[in-house]
């Protein structure tokens, strides 16, 4: 029996739209958090970006927090802890690495959701995830060290490489919850969690209190702004978009990053780039599904 391969047609959703949007926003932070950990311990920074989300959400949704709900608590509290994870070693790694190569890094957590769901829930990956998951590991190889021209990881690109674990829980937890929660109390315990995990991170990572700064702080409330958007987005949008369509627009964020990092100066040596290239590449090429259709028999006449 023969078939051919089927197209693969994407109309775009109002809330794809938006998120391409905050994809944007997204890949647009790295340079200022890498800026900012010369002034400040990665976990006192992020605890009081998550505080600063929290709180304008509270400010926005305080008449709406009535009736918590047991599943509520228990989604916040796991993606929170997801949240803190994922970015504590992410803004630790971008003490020792640039924003672009961070960005790449990140974008490893979209092959790696669908190997997450084989290992939790038994979901198999198809052929098209594990050619994405090919990609993206040898592109992680030529991102890795591209200064020395060597194919080691260092340690901010293996705490990088680690944050996409947590980053894909998150994506996951997000979506088995979407739809059985109400957002705006979810995420809000999510950003709380995610903030008092950070704090309580700072004395095993050593760290003390920075300085007063007007630029570290203006970067923490403003990240703190963009953060409140960005979950309360994906949560949303979460609704409706399924976890595979949206891990596709997200791939957009190692992109913005370098766009953004190349305008504040960053440059990465050609074998970087193209690590990168392979990467976005690997994370597309995963969420891609190959559908063969039957070609229909002609009838028998007798």
């Amino acid at each position: 029996m023969s078939g051919r391969l089927s197209r693969y047609k994407w109309t775009l959703t109002l809330q794809e739209g938006i998120l391409i949007f905050i994809t944007m926003i997204w890949g647009g932070t790295f340079m200022v958090v890498h800026h900012a950990m010369t002034m400040s311990g990665p976990f006192f920074f992020v605890g009081v970006r998550f505080a600063t989300a929290t709180l304008l959400l509270l400010l926005f949704s305080w008449r709406t927090l009535g009736g918590f709900t047991r599943r509520e608590l228990l989604a916040g509290f796991w993606i929170g802890i997801a949240i803190g994870c994922g970015y504590g070693l992410q803004t630790w790694g971008m003490q020792t690495i640039s924003g672009s190569q961070s960005a790449f890094i990140t974008a490893l957590y979209v092959p790696l959701v669908p190997l997450l769901q084989w290992v939790f829930l038994g979901k198999m990956p198809g052929l098209m995830a594990w050619c994405g998951v090919a990609l993206a590991f040898i592109g992680l190889l030529l991102v890795a060290g591209p200064e020395s021209g060597g194919l080691t990881l260092s340690r901010g690109e293996i705490a990088t490489l680690l944050s996409t674990l947590a980053i894909a829980a998150e994506i996951i937890l997000i979506g088995a919850s979407a739809g059985n929660v109400d957002i705006r109390r979810v995420t809000i315990v999510q950003l709380g969690v995610a903030s008092l995990f950070s704090f309580l991170m700072m004395q095993p990572n050593g760290e003390s209190v920075p300085a007063m700064s007007t630029w570290l702080w203006g970067s923490a409330l403003g990240l703190g702004l963009a953060s409140a958007l960005i979950q309360v987005t994906m949560n949303w949008a979460q609704r409706s978009v399924s976890p595979t369509r949206a891990t596709v627009i997200y791939a957009g964020e190692p992109v913005w990053a370098g766009i953004v990092g190349r305008i504040a100066g960053e440059r990465l040596p050609g074998t970087a780039l193209l690590g990168g290239a392979l990467i976005v590449l690997g994370v597309l090429v995963s969420e891609f599904k190959l559908k063969w259709r039957a070609k229909s028999q002609p009838a028998v006449e007798e």
